[in-house]
């Protein structure tokens, strides 16, 4: 998928809003993938795209975070940490599906089928040109900015 065009796609988001990604033709757009609301690595990945988002802003980027979680599970999660990007609800797994994120994973040595960290990049003309799988939290919003900056 990488270089190519992004299927677009449309999801239930926070604040009322419905996302369609060709709605934001001619911004960059960074989408992460995150397990689940309120857990603590989501809380501190979302709180760090929050202090950051300034800096985003001015390299004329959009952020949008997904997880699998219900549209009133995000707003109060949106609403606890103050985040100034709206979350989009996917129960569905349409984006998870379109973007290869659900996976089995470990919990408690159970097999689980979740969402595998992940951020990817779509360019202001919509083409995905760069992601992140198996992400670790610590460090990884810098790596994203640094990113963005060579824009």
């Amino acid at each position: 998928m990488l270089n190519k065009t992004v299927t677009d796609f449309e999801l239930p988001a926070t604040s009322d809003l419905t996302f369609k990604l060709s709605d934001y033709l001619g911004k960059n757009v960074i989408i992460y993938f995150y397990p689940k609301d309120s857990t603590p690595g989501c809380t501190t990945q979302g709180t760090q795209f929050r202090d950051f988002y300034h800096e985003f802003q001015a390299t004329d980027t959009e952020i949008f975070g997904i997880s699998r979680d219900s549209l009133k599970s995000h707003e109060n999660f949106k609403a606890k940490f103050s985040f100034p990007f709206e979350l989009l609800s996917d129960t569905e797994e349409l984006a998870c599906n379109l973007f290869d994120v659900i996976k089995m994973k470990n919990m408690y040595g159970k097999q689980v089928r979740g969402i595998e960290r992940s951020t990817f990049i779509i360019d202001k003309k919509g083409v995905l040109i760069h992601e992140w799988r198996k992400v670790r939290v610590k460090g990884h919003v810098e790596e994203v900015l640094t990113f963005m900056k060579t824009l």
